[in-house]
């Protein structure tokens, strides 16, 4: 029996979606969006399905990250990309785990939409330049020169993370172990003396609206918000591809906190608190290598 094609690349799809989109809501939506174009199709008319799917899916994601774009100038406080549970071995495969790192995507939302989408498919995907131009509606040598440009952007602003996974664990493990204990001191310490903590409520819960920089600040800030609720529990999941934190308060799931280890200490912190982003976290690993 012949697998139709939109199964065989669904995962491929939905990864498209997501690193253009950084929603896990949006990018099913859009693959959703995919699968009902495919369904209206002639499919022996297709000579190649997985770059027809990828065309469409690459489409359907610029239209909604053009609209996207409009809501975040108005958003509140911090935006950062939605967490998506993976699994373990994504991290495996290095290049996968950085596309879908927060910190990759915070800085791919610097690009425009048909800069980003480019980027995407040629970074991430390899697609040749012929293959993405048909998919952004561009000519060829346009495409080229939208490449370079993205690249030279992104080159500039990536992290540069040479961290290995064990020490990415074991770091993260302390950090872990100090929120839940309460142990301000060994919180200093894992914290580097500059870390930069970024935090995404969405108006929609209490959050700060701007980076807090300093190990300082950001333990007086964990040491106030502990006296405001009755229960926290930290507990280690895997986010984009990396070791992350989902944070229990009151019994209640209330957010993630993806972290940035850089010579045995954290450096950055990216946490999502709106609710809104957070309702695949009860989901298993949306995406897996």
């Amino acid at each position: 029996m012949t697998v139709d094609p939109f199964v065989t690349h669904r995962s491929l799809l939905f990864t498209v979606a997501y690193e253009m989109l950084s929603s896990a809501a949006d990018a099913e939506d859009v693959v959703q969006e995919t699968w009902l174009r495919w369904a209206d199709v002639d499919h022996d008319e297709v000579r190649d399905a997985r770059a027809f799917l990828v065309r469409i899916v690459t489409r359907q994601a610029l239209n909604r990250l053009r609209t996207l774009s409009r809501r975040r100038e108005d958003y509140v406080g911090e935006w950062l990309p939605e967490p998506l549970l993976t699994s373990p071995d994504v991290a495996e495969d290095v290049e996968l785990a950085e596309s879908v790192s927060i910190a990759m995507l915070t800085v791919l939302e610097t690009l425009g939409p048909t800069e980003r989408a480019v980027f995407v498919l040629r970074e991430v995907f390899d697609l040749s330049y012929d293959e993405i131009a048909d998919a952004v509606g561009k000519k060829s040598a346009a495409v080229r020169q939208i490449a370079r440009r993205a690249r030279e952007h992104v080159a500039a602003r990536r992290p540069r993370m040479e961290v290995g996974r064990a020490e990415q664990e074991r770091v993260v493990a302390r950090f872990i172990a100090a929120l839940n204990t309460g142990d301000l001191q060994e919180l200093m310490d894992v914290l580097a003396p500059d870390v930069v903590a970024v935090a995404d409520g969405g108006g929609q819960v209490p959050a700060t609206r701007r980076p807090v920089v300093g190990a300082e600040k950001l333990v007086a800030l964990f040491t106030a918000g502990l006296r405001k609720v009755a229960s926290f529990a930290g507990a280690p999941v895997w986010v984009n591809g990396a070791p992350a934190v989902r944070v229990e308060v009151d019994g209640e799931v209330a957010g993630t906190i993806s972290v940035i280890v850089e010579n045995g200490r954290v450096t950055r912190l990216f946490s999502v608190w709106n609710p809104h982003k957070l309702a695949w976290l009860a989901d298993e690993a949306v995406l897996t290598r």
